[in-house]
């Protein structure tokens, strides 16, 4: 025997049986479990595989490999590998009895592929992203599986470079985070925020929340003393709106972290960042805490990315697994990812652009990264470009500001011996581009080997993940310079002629091209009407694409003014509203500015960045300090054109004379650029003008300010803004005191008032002579103590049971009181499939047997087996069942993969399957809560799903696919009318 199993090739076994196991996957759409398959997969845990998805699996190796397998094997089969012993064994009898040898190694030789890894191409390859990832999740695994020992980030300090992080290290420091989140009790899609400065703390930590199933939430840290309270304000409305159970931190912010917990009723603790870190290393391999929890699909949301000007009305931009993942490969494609690229960045890690393009979109290509913190490169930017040169950085992307203060402000003596010819793409984004930039960036910068086709004026937004337009790779950056008249009348883009530029006999606007939408995106420019504005006609531009988000975190109003044509529907791509205006020209973007920052004075459209950059030139205004805006003509039926100005020198304020200059100095500039005078100058102290935490403009707030009279009013002292938001600490905690009491004064209520009927009920259940009686009794007891404790449940769709029966049931899970519900709502005219902990509850389980429902033991695949045939002979015998197919339930909203066993009964008898949506009931009596709240709560029962049983083994796999289209269908529908998202 053993000799004989020696001959066995155990690898072929191990790939033939991965690639079949990965075809039952795909077939079942659990994409991120075949991207993760190997031999130590266990087949519940990590790949999902239940009792009758086991079955299938091995019907299917006992077909390829001409065998027979022993039901023990479903049972006790717990990994890949333990199947794969199973089968080596029974070839090895096989062959010893004399079997057909040949069918046993022609089946050996069908390998599949494990998955083995390639060797790295030559440099100068296109880069190998991770193709088959359906999430973060994925890429994280893949690249500490493949790429272990390579170093991926070079951070900085200063000047000062820190130990490098391999691939490795970030996966198994991620780990380490996310078994620290998991012991303090957070679950997958809990939502995490970050309030970390760029640091390793932050990249570790971010892999963790995600590795933990949650999804993280990036804030900027509090950077300025004097608006502490500005900004305790505005980030506490973010977290209020996110929903974010954990707040991670570091050192310095802790305090302020510990202030704005009061103001979030969902936070449930604030942690050092440091402490997450530094847990004991007991789980540093890859794959050593099991990946199952946080199993997630593309269609799950992997990153809330809140715009950098949310105020009062926070927008947390939804973008799933899916989305990420579109836009990294796009952009991917778009500037031509080679395998020897290396990343540069001092980009905030909070924002998009530092966050997706520097760092996710080089993980995903296997990329170095070097980088260092914003406030390192605005003290000193040469930095920046230092690090370019020490890492021969090929990719790396700015704001305009940011290639303006380098072409400003770096001292020739930092020039000497500085090689910038290897940059090959240097994106510019995130605000308007300057074509003055361009041309003194690359003028600067050419004697040390820059080109100026390597830079790239791109444009994208977070509602799209990063990136939606990227020009053609080496060709230098196209400005368009247009007669200034007919644009800002009617927006007609009419170029100048090369005779009229030279002799200055027209007044020109230029705009910078952005190039064509990225691969698998649209734009279009849209009319007043709705329709396309044609060429070089502005309007506004509209997008779509796989990147593009369904919408805003927690608001729906916003949502909905977010898709112009209407919500996306199932399965569709629906046209976005990007706020922006823009025109085409031969086949080329150009974006013109933000619809809502444009000042319409006299019929005219002023851009606010024109008159900013006019402002900005004078002699006496720090430059990038200077904002425009609009505000009511009090009476004239037009705008007003407000600028607001920062001096490089105070004493100017208090010196009426100079004052006077220099806003006459302001004026002219600004009437000589855009032919228009400001009606008025507001001269402002430095720190005055209110930006985002990416340094652009907060025109609005601005706007909000000098309305209100508290443009350039000093802020309070530092001691003071602290004591307010302790204050409205306190306030807020009594608040959250009063309505915890509240709560328990009402679940108390509802608790007694339970006990006081169900235990009546309980013993006329128990002495009831028949199934029917007690049926009655349990129903209108339910009934009544719904009605007692206030809560009215809303059922429609009755009609969809009574002409069905018998059927299969089935219903998202969300509450230990789901059971009681449904029996109060429906009746009891079906029976149960319930956990056997059910029937062991005291009074639950008395009802549960008395009325004849059904229970299973989930660790016992034989009681498994044994409910799924009590299902099909009650069907047969023309009992209905209700199933709930995700088998278990937890307190975060979502719905967990469904088990095709309800689906399998349904097929086999011919009856058909009735999905129903319970909405509201996770509210009433959350997992984890003993408790019930006050709820709205709603059941909808949808049309059955109709099916023919199985009639051959010749359809057992078109069968099976079927059951496989209908279980995910009936999820998805399900999941629509209950509110829930698909896990």
């Amino acid at each position: 025997m053993a000799s004989t199993s020696q001959q066995l090739d155990q690898e072929l076994l191990r790939g033939r049986v991965l690639g079949i196991a990965r075809e039952v996957l795909e077939e079942l759409g659990n994409l991120h479990a075949v991207g993760t398959l190997r031999c130590e997969s266990h087949l519940e845990h990590d790949l999902g595989l239940g009792s009758l998805e086991r079955v299938e699996l091995l019907v299917r190796l006992g077909s390829a490999f001409h065998l027979r397998l022993a039901d023990s094997v479903v049972a006790q089969a717990n990994t890949v590998e333990d199947v794969v012993v199973a089968i080596a064994e029974a070839l090895s009898s096989e062959v010893s009895a004399g079997g057909d040898v040949s069918a046993v190694f022609g089946a050996l030789a069908e390998v599949h592929g494990a998955g083995a890894l390639q060797r790295r191409a030559e440099p100068g390859c296109p880069a190998e992203g991770v193709p088959w990832a359906e999430t973060l999740l994925d890429v994280f695994r893949h690249r500490a599986c493949s790429d272990a020992d390579r170093p991926h980030l070079f951070l900085y300090d200063g000047d000062t470079p820190l130990d490098p992080v391999s691939f490795a290290e970030l996966y198994s420091a991620g780990l380490r985070v996310a078994q620290a989140l998991t012991a303090s009790g957070i679950v997958p899609s809990d939502t995490v925020s970050l309030m970390l400065p760029t640091s390793r703390e932050f990249f570790f930590c971010f892999a963790g929340v995600l590795l933990a199933g949650a999804v993280p939430v990036p804030i900027y840290p509090p950077f300025r003393a004097d608006r502490i309270e500005e900004y305790a304000t505005r980030q506490s409305a973010i977290l209020r709106n996110a929903e974010v159970r954990l707040l991670i931190t570091f050192d310095r912010a802790e305090r302020l972290a510990r202030l704005l917990a009061p103001q979030v009723p969902s936070l449930v603790s604030v942690v050092n960042a440091a402490e997450l870190v530094c847990v004991p290393r007991d789980c540093a391999a890859p794959g050593a805490i099991p990946v199952g929890p946080a199993a997630r699909n593309g269609s799950d949301l992997a990153l809330l990315q809140y715009t950098s000007g949310s105020t009062g009305d926070p927008k947390g931009v939804m973008l799933t697994n899916a989305n990420l993942l579109a836009n990294i490969r796009a952009i991917g494609e778009g500037i031509g990812v080679r395998n020897d690229d290396v990343g540069t960045s001092w980009l905030p890690l909070y924002h998009d652009m530092g966050l997706i393009g520097a760092w996710l979109m080089p993980l995903y290509f296997g990329l170095p990264l070097a980088v260092m913190s914003p406030m390192d490169f605005l003290s000193r930017p040469e930095r920046w470009l230092r690090i370019v040169h020490r890492h021969r950085g090929t990719l790396a992307a700015a704001p305009n500001f940011a290639y303006e203060l380098c072409a400003r402000k770096v001292d020739e003596r930092d020039l000497e011996g500085l090689d910038l010819s290897c940059w090959r793409a240097a994106l510019n984004g995130a605000e308007t581009v300057h074509p003055e930039t361009i041309d003194r960036f690359t003028a600067r910068f050419a004697r040390c080997g820059f080109r100026r086709e390597a830079l790239l004026p791109v444009y994208g937004l977070a509602e799209t993940a990063l990136a939606l337009t990227i020009p053609r790779m080496g060709r230098e950056p196209r400005v368009d310079a247009i007669e200034r008249e007919p644009f800002v009348r009617d927006g007609r883009a009419i170029p100048i002629s090369a005779a009229a530029a030279e002799d200055g006999q027209a007044a020109g606007i230029r705009f910078v091209a952005v190039g064509p939408p990225v691969a698998g995106h649209e734009v279009r420019v849209v009319n007043a009407e709705g329709g396309d504005a044609g060429e070089r006609r502005e309007g506004e531009l509209w997008f779509r694409g796989p990147s593009a988000t369904c919408g805003y975190y927690n608001n729906p109003a916003a949502t909905a003014a977010l898709f112009p044509a209407g919500l996306p529907q199932k399965g569709s791509c629906a046209w976005i509203n990007s706020g922006d205006r823009a025109y085409f020209a031969d086949g080329e973007l150009f974006i013109t500015g933000r619809a809502k920052d444009i000042i319409i004075k006299a019929g005219h459209n002023i851009y606010p960045h024109e008159a900013e950059m006019a402002a900005s030139g004078v002699e006496g205004i720090r430059r990038g300090c200077a904002v425009a805006f609009g505000a009511d003509g009090s009476g004239s039926g037009t705008e007003r054109l407000i600028i607001g100005a920062e001096v490089r020198d105070p004493a100017v304020l208090h010196d009426a004379k100079r004052r006077n200059d220099l806003v006459a100095a302001v004026s002219a500039a600004v009437m000589s650029d855009i032919g228009v005078p400001p009606d008025s100058v507001e001269l402002l102290a430095q720190g005055s003008i209110p930006k985002t935490s990416s340094g652009k403009l907060r025109r609005a707030e601005t706007r909000r300010l000098y309305l209100e009279k508290k443009l350039g009013r000093p802020s309070a002292s530092a001691w003071v803004q602290i004591a307010n938001l302790a204050m409205a600490g306190a306030w807020h905690r009594a608040r959250q005191v009063f309505a915890a009491a509240a709560h328990a004064v009402y679940g108390l209520y509802a608790a007694l008032i339970f006990f006081i009927l169900v235990l009546p009920a309980w013993g006329l259940v128990k002495l009831a002579r028949s199934r029917e009686a007690a049926a009655s009794i349990t129903s209108k007891a339910l009934r009544l103590y719904f009605s007692a404790i206030g809560i009215r449940v809303r059922v429609e769709g009755r009609e969809h049971l009574q002409g069905a029966k018998p059927c299969v049931i089935v219903a998202n899970h969300t509450s230990y009181a789901d059971v009681l519900l449904l029996m109060a709502a429906l009746g009891v005219d079906y029976r149960f499939v319930a956990k056997i902990e059910v029937m062991r509850m005291p009074l639950i389980g008395t009802f549960m047997r008395k009325l004849g429902h059904l229970s299973f033991d989930r660790s016992d695949p034989r009681s498994r087996r044994g409910v799924a045939a009590q299902i099909e002979s009650q069907l047969r015998a023309g009992e209905s069942v209700f199933i709930f197919p995700e088998g278990t339930f937890t307190a975060h909203e979502g719905m967990r993969p469904f088990q095709l066993g309800a689906f399998k009964a349904a097929a086999a008898t011919g009856c058909p399957v009735v999905p129903i949506g319970v909405s509201g009931m996770r509210q009433f009596m959350r997992d984890g809560t003993w408790l019930p709240r006050h709820a709205r709560i709603t059941v909808k029962i949808l049309p059955p799903w109709n099916r023919a049983p199985a009639s051959s083994a010749a359809s057992a796999k078109s069968g099976w696919q079927e059951m496989v289209r209908m279980r995910d269908a009936v999820r998805s529908e399900i999941a629509h009318i209950a509110g829930e998202r698909l896990l």
